[in-house]
C-alpha cells in the first residue's frame, strides 16, 4: 500500500524537478558504522550477523520516511512498508537476488531469510522475479571480502530507477572497536545527504541495541 505525495506542498519539489531530469540522479555515501555491541549481541544470542544487519537496516529504512519514497508513473508515492531484496551467494561463487518481507519480529525475519537462502542454494541463475522487481524494496548487497571506501552500481539509463541501494562491507577492528563500512546510494530527487545521515545514525543505534 502507498499514498501519493502532494508535490505542490513539498519543500523539495524544485529539487526533485531538477535532479529527476538527470541521466544518473543517484548519489552515494560510504560511512563507517560502529557495530561493536551489535557483534556482541549476535555472539551472545547465536544470531547470524549478516541477517541481523539486514533486519536492523530495513527497520531503520521503515522509520525514515524518505527511504520509502519511490517514483511511480512520474509521481512520488510513499509506501507504507519496505521489504528486502538482497544478493545471496552460492558455493559456485554465483549469486541470486532474493526477497525477504519485512516483519516486526527479528526471529521471524531470520527464519524467512534462512528459508530463502536454502531455496537459492539449491537453484541457479539470477533469480529475478515479480518480488525482486517490486518498487517497495531496498536493493541490498554484502561484500564480505572487502572493507571498501567506495561503491558504484550498474545502471540502465533506459529505466528510471528510484530504489535505494545499501551495501555492507567487511568489518574490521580499530582501537578495540568493530567497524563496518556501509554504502548508501539514493535518488537525489527524493532525498539529500541529510536524510541519508538520519538513516545511518538510526541504523547504528538499532544495530547496537540502543533505545530510540
Amino acid at each position: 500500500m502507498y499514498t501519493l505525495l502532494k508535490i505542490e506542498n513539498w519543500n523539495r519539489r524544485e529539487h526533485f524537478a531538477f535532479f529527476n531530469k538527470f541521466d544518473e540522479p543517484f548519489f552515494g555515501i560510504v560511512a563507517e558504522i560502529d557495530c561493536t555491541n551489535a557483534y556482541r549481541i549476535c555472539k551472545n544470542n547465536t544470531l547470524p550477523f549478516s541477517m541481523y544487519c539486514h533486519y536492523q537496516s530495513i527497520t531503520a529504512v521503515n522509520q525514515t520516511e524518505e527511504f520509502r519514497f519511490r517514483i511511480k508513473n512520474g509521481e512520488i508515492v510513499i509506501f507504507d512498508k519496505i521489504h528486502v531484496t538482497t544478493t545471496i551467494g552460492r558455493d559456485d561463487t554465483t549469486f541470486s537476488f532474493s526477497f525477504i518481507p519485512f516483519t516486526q519480529s527479528l526471529n521471524e525475519f531470520i527464519d524467512t531469510a534462512n528459508k530463502e537462502i536454502d531455496r537459492i542454494k539449491s537453484s541457479s541463475g539470477l533469480g529475478a522475479n515479480e518480488n525482486t522487481g517490486r518498487l517497495d524494496v531496498i536493493h541490498f548487497s554484502t561484500v564480505p571480502w572487502i572493507s571498501f571506501t567506495g561503491v558504484s552500481h550498474p545502471q540502465d539509463f533506459r529505466f528510471k530507477d528510484s530504489i535505494p541501494k545499501i551495501t555492507f562491507g567487511k568489518y574490521f577492528h580499530r582501537n578495540h572497536r568493530i567497524i563496518m563500512p556501509v554504502a548508501v546510494n539514493v535518488h537525489h530527487g527524493l532525498m539529500d545527504a541529510f536524510h541519508v545521515s538520519q538513516f545511518l545514525q538510526l541504523f547504528e543505534k538499532l544495530l547496537n541495541g540502543e533505545n530510540v
